[in-house]
């Protein structure tokens, strides 16, 4: 598997330029464009990083193409952003609220 263009195609599914994939990953700009200029790959907890942005877990990302994953919507993203803020009582209290909708 080619990670990095793993990387660049989850990104242009999203419309996402690098800068948009380093700010909504946590991660710099220039860290994320020297894996390309230096074939590097990323750490395990940038890739971690990544996926969170992307929404997705490690072992989606590494799903062969046969084994596509569904992609989130920009709403899904956000409310997976802030759900994972929130501690256990807040996530069971949103988990129920959402429920009774």
């Amino acid at each position: 598997m080619d990670i990095l263009k793993r990387i660049v195609d989850l990104r242009k599914e999203r419309n996402w330029t690098e800068y948009q994939l380093a700010e909504q990953s946590g991660l710099t700009q220039s860290t994320i464009s020297s894996w390309y200029r230096k074939n590097m790959l990323p750490t395990i907890p940038s890739l971690t990083k990544l996926c969170d942005a992307f929404g997705i877990t490690l072992s989606q990302f590494f799903l062969e193409d046969e084994c596509k994953t569904t992609t989130l919507n920009e709403q899904q993203l956000r409310l997976m952003y802030y759900a994972a803020k929130l501690n256990s009582e807040q996530y069971e209290a949103l988990l129920h609220f959402l429920e009774l909708l």
